[in-house]
């Protein structure tokens, strides 16, 4: 199954926290995990959060501002966001692919504006901010509940196949055939979907794996995949390894 890696967080900054915590079992077709990132008190410098290539969908809460909420995902590349000296996040991490209202306003990367979307985001942030992480949990759940009932949110079985099926693929083609459907059918649902091309949907793959210790999945030599790595995030695997805990 895929088991996406979102950040990078500096070994160094020891007062930067960052917790997950699995959804409810009747959630996981939908929601892969539940995020808070925080600090504890004020840091002397900056933040740079560093996010990995990822191709789920997000849906953030700025904890210190409850106006700053909204809709986010990543590119196939990774970035680095200033978050500075304090901050407070909650974040629904849904798998890719489930996201399915396109009318909602989509940010990529960081959330620094009030929302202006139609879903109740604005006050959901607000009552997340009376609670602690274990009891926001069951908040967001709720929110997640609505969402599907309301047609924003369903399971994607096309990338459930591929998810399923990750060892067997090698290709783009790959990808279609596990999926039971032709390759400009598969172009035309990812795109929609996930916001990625498949070739760069298969990209994110790889690294997501290779981030949960398979270093040399579907790559074909090592060189091959260290290449790709640090084309991706602009680190070798190496050096990678040393600044970040993921």
């Amino acid at each position: 199954m895929y088991d996406p890696k979102g950040n990078g967080k500096e070994k160094a900054v020891q007062k930067v926290q960052f917790r997950e915590a699995e959804p409810p079992s009747h959630l996981r077709g939908i929601v892969h995990r539940f995020l808070e990132l925080k600090t504890d008190g004020t840091l002397p410098d900056d933040y740079r959060f560093h996010a990995l290539p990822d191709a789920c969908t997000y849906i953030v809460f700025d904890q210190l501002d409850p106006n700053v909420t909204g809709v986010s995902k990543l590119r196939a590349e990774s970035e680095e966001f200033n978050l500075g000296k304090a901050f407070h996040f909650v974040n629904i991490r849904f798998l890719p692919g489930v996201w399915l209202n396109s009318s909602e306003p989509i940010e990529y990367g960081l959330l620094d504006a009030a929302y202006s979307g139609e879903l109740p985001l604005v006050e959901v942030n607000s009552d997340l901010g009376q609670l602690g992480f274990e009891d926001q949990q069951s908040v967001l759940t709720e929110l997640v509940e609505t969402l599907m009932k309301s047609g924003h949110l369903a399971p994607n079985p096309i990338t459930e196949k591929i998810f399923q099926n990750l060892d067997d693929i090698y290709s783009v083609a790959d990808m279609a055939e596990v999926s039971g459907i032709s390759s400009r059918q598969l172009q035309r649902n990812l795109k929609k979907t996930t916001g990625f091309s498949p070739h760069d949907f298969l990209k994110v793959l790889r690294l997501q794996q290779a981030l949960n210790g398979r270093d040399t999945w579907n790559y074909a030599d090592q060189s091959h995949f260290i290449h790709s790595f640090r084309r991706a995030t602009g680190y070798t695997p190496g050096k990678y390894a040393k600044k970040f805990d993921v």
